[in-house]
């Protein structure tokens, strides 16, 4: 069995991925679907994941397969279940897994960042870390979870109500998710803002009610001639970058929550008026990660209630994951993914 090892430096190469005997408590999973994260494109030019990386090791985060093996001491899933894969491990002693703040964990590991992931024929997982898939569900939709898991842990900090009127910033694949989860939390009217035509095209299909073009005119006017208020309730940016924090803002109503969901580049700072804030009594949000949702990302895709056949736009193979990552940053793909096998 090979993977693909990221070697730093914006270089990988496929190598031969060392056998050995399960633990106890591990599942061997034969890799059916890796997405490609904004996380991977960081850590391809240089920056941090959720955790340190410490090249070489293989890649990918999001991913989804069906169990080959399993240890000795495994009970929740056998051979043959088609799962899905939390990478995220917690220390679970610190601080922060002490108090309900495991995102933040001083001691925390993940798969396909400080551990060998999804970018190979197979992974070696820890059994907790493993979710099932219905016999129904695509692998291709499964590889989604984790990143559908990040969304609901930023819906969750977002507090939509019914009724609310929500904007999110951003057509991308977290993007048209987050339209999708903010129609289920009871969104009376959702305002997608993406500068892509066909990504706009596919927000209406997905949930958005409108989809507006934010280099057509200024936002707050785009969004205040259809909702008839001077902003949104509650808005989503899922871009990570200055000029969509900026349109964060603008297209905020007085009172409104503003979620900035996206991983922006290290180093990255944007001006904030303070008297906007106060004047508008704005209520700022991050998130990160997805701590105790995957389950919940698991069961929503097991449903069929969120919808990702129009998300996943490219597939390429193991060899070509250079690839697969340029092009996850091209504005004619939504999700690529790398299907090893």
């Amino acid at each position: 069995m090979k993977g693909n090892f990221f070697l730093g430096n914006k270089s990988f190469e496929v190598r031969p991925l060392t056998e050995r005997a399960l633990s106890e408590g591990e599942v061997l999973v034969k890799v059916a679907a890796c997405g490609v994260c904004g996380t991977d494109v960081h850590i391809y030019h240089g920056d941090k994941g959720s955790a340190e990386v410490h090249p070489p090791v293989v890649l990918g985060h999001e991913f989804s397969g069906i169990v080959e093996a399993i240890g000795a001491s495994v009970t929740t899933v056998k051979p043959g279940d088609r799962v899905t894969v939390d990478p995220n491990i917690y220390c679970g002693k610190c601080y922060f897994c002490r108090t309900g703040k495991k995102q933040s964990c001083t001691g925390l590991q993940a798969i396909g960042v400080t551990m060998n992931g999804g970018f190979a024929e197979y992974c070696y997982v820890p059994e907790s870390q493993c979710f099932l898939l219905s016999p129904d569900v695509s692998l291709r939709a499964g590889a989604m979870t984790e990143p559908l898991a990040c969304c609901l842990h930023g819906i969750d900090k977002a507090g939509i109500r019914a009724g609310d009127s929500v904007c999110v910033i951003g057509g991308g694949a977290i993007g048209l998710m987050m339209v999708q989860l903010a129609r289920l939390s009871g969104a009376s009217k959702i305002i997608l803002s993406e500068p892509v035509e066909f990504r706009r095209r596919i927000g209406l299909e997905l949930g958005a009610d409108h989809a507006i073009d934010p280099f057509a005119g200024p936002v707050s006017e785009q969004i205040g001639s259809i909702l008839h208020t001077p902003g949104a309730d509650v808005v989503i940016e899922c871009v990570g970058n200055t000029a969509a924090t900026s349109q964060a803002f603008e297209a905020a109503n007085d009172g409104a929550t503003v979620l900035l969901f996206s991983v922006p580049k290290a180093n990255t700072y944007h001006p904030l008026s303070l008297e906007q804030v106060f004047q508008k009594e704005l209520k700022i949000i991050g998130s990160r990660i997805n701590p105790d949702t995957h389950l919940r990302a698991a069961s929503l895709i097991n449903s069929g209630k969120i919808k990702f056949d129009r998300l996943i736009t490219h597939s390429y193979p193991l060899e070509q994951l250079q690839d697969a990552i340029i092009k996850q940053t091209e504005n004619d793909s939504i999700k690529v993914i790398v299907e090893p096998n």
